[in-house]
């Protein structure tokens, strides 16, 4: 059944209720987790089965030792940060730590008084949510666009990290996604022909936290070097301007890519935060 045709037969439904019990029709239409198994589909469990299994092989704040830059890094911000990883702990899951006083959504400003402020959360993945409005709402009807949405041929994942490569190959495996997901353990300015085939590049905050500017500028410059196939697409996490705005580069955006704009009102499922989708930056390279 098509959309119009199902709200009329909804439209009709209601109407046909007898006037005593319509209000209660309607408290229960707008407060029922009745319709949430209908958007829930079988990709959305193996995601959190994932986002489980790896809670249990990561310590809460998602990082290892062994990615020593963006410990500092984060450590060296001005206001109090703590990386928590989107995809592992959504709100109601930090909300639960919280709880639990395993984690804290705010700091004292001086000790021993009632006067906090907010702590900033930075996170190095896409969640639950903005992954679902990227790869079904974003990108185009492509040959492929993420595994548990698609029959993509190919996908690549470029992994500086030993530790985290070793992770990712492990879910690789256990979840059998062996046959199209490649974990690549490089830098990914080393890889100028992945970049030169690829149909869709995405990276979420790759660069901020992981490098100092002048490597940052440096891994920019190769990436606008190589990602240049006509019509291929590029998303980005925050925009393209945000993150050249402090680096001192050549590229020249205007003659790279064109950002095309995203209709955030087609993600209609409940608690969307669209602070985090309007983030998503969509381009295709000229």
């Amino acid at each position: 059944m098509e959309l119009e045709a199902a709200r009329r037969a909804v439209l009709a439904a209601v109407r046909g209720t007898c006037a005593a019990d319509l209000p209660r029709l309607l408290h229960w239409m707008r407060n029922t987790n009745d319709f949430d198994e209908l958007v829930v589909s079988n990709n959305d469990v193996v995601l959190k089965n994932i986002a489980e299994d790896l809670r249990n092989r990561l310590p809460i704040e998602a990082m290892f030792n062994s990615e020593h830059q963006a410990v500092q890094k984060i450590h060296q911000h001005p206001l109090p940060m703590i990386h928590v990883d989107a995809f592992l702990y959504d709100d109601d899951f930090v909300d639960s730590l919280c709880e639990e006083g395993k984690m804290s959504r705010s700091y004292c400003t001086e000790c021993g008084s009632y006067k906090t402020a907010s702590l900033e959360f930075i996170s190095h993945s896409f969640s639950l949510m903005e992954l679902k409005f990227l790869y079904q709402h974003v990108l185009p009807d492509l040959t492929g666009k993420g595994y548990l949405y698609s029959s993509a041929s190919q996908l690549y994942g470029v992994e500086m990290n030993a530790d985290f490569c070793q992770l990712q190959e492990m879910m690789v495996t256990k979840y059998q996604f062996i046959d199209r997901i490649k974990v690549v353990h490089a830098d990914i300015c080393t890889e100028a022909s992945l970049l030169q085939k690829a149909d869709v590049v995405v990276m979420n905050n790759v660069f901020e936290y992981f490098l100092d500017r002048q490597e940052q500028a440096r891994a920019w410059e190769f990436i606008a070097c190589n990602v240049r196939k006509r019509g291929s697409l590029l998303v980005t996490v925050p925009s393209l301007k945000e993150s050249l705005s402090k680096l001192q580069t050549d590229i020249q955006l205007n003659q790279w890519v064109e950002e095309m704009q995203l209709n955030y009102e087609v993600y209609m499922e409940k608690d969307v935060d669209r602070e985090a989708l309007e983030q998503i930056h969509l381009y295709r390279i000229l």
